[in-house]
């Protein structure tokens, strides 16, 4: 079974792009794309294990830090950029948006969304931080930096003259299509820059 976020990403991406996955994990969606789209695809990835098992599937992936190891690619060097559940775990996410926006014609960028119901919920009624299917991570042990909801992240875009071209929202494996800062727990926004 494929996860929904791979195939509207796969969906997107046009046949034999080339592709730069930034924090790639375990290359599972490299992979799809190589499979599927037949794309020319490398990855970056901090975590030693994710590196590994990546590059297992077949997947090129460098060792590397978003925050600091942008800087080596050139211009437009790929079709996407994809930082997909990784933006949120960036320190500078202005500079690591700009390097992806300078080194990709465009940049997919997926999400979760810190305002989704179901967290709205668990901080009213419990007065804790939310564990969700989607953010099941504690809060000490989360790799998240940031806390955004969808909201947040178009109006992040709109101020810094980032054009949207396409967003997709999903809760529980289903798009949704209504009122999505409320019932969808993450998006997928496709991002250019003039």
């Amino acid at each position: 079974m494929i996860r929904l976020d791979y195939t509207i990403i796969a969906d997107i991406i046009q046949p034999g792009s080339r592709v730069l996955d930034l924090g790639c994990g375990n290359g599972e969606l490299l992979a799809l794309l190589k499979q599927q789209r037949n794309c020319r695809g490398t990855g970056i990835e901090i975590d030693d294990r994710a590196v590994l098992n990546a590059m297992e599937r077949g997947v090129s992936v460098a060792h590397g830090d978003l925050d600091r190891d942008l800087d080596v690619y050139e211009d437009k060097r790929f079709d996407y950029v994809i930082l997909n559940e990784s933006l949120q775990q960036v320190v500078n996410i202005e500079k690591v948006l700009e390097d992806a926006l300078r080194i990709g014609s465009k940049v997919i960028v997926g999400i979760p969304n810190f305002c989704h119901i179901r967290g709205r919920f668990q901080i009213f009624f419990k007065g804790q931080v939310p564990v969700t299917p989607n953010l099941p991570y504690k809060w000490y042990n989360t790799p998240n930096l940031r806390f955004l909801s969808l909201k947040d992240f178009r109006f992040f875009c709109q101020e810094k003259r980032i054009t949207i071209e396409k967003a997709c929202y999903m809760s529980s494996g289903e798009k949704v299509l209504w009122q999505s800062n409320l019932f969808a727990d993450s998006g997928i926004f496709v991002l250019t820059k003039a």
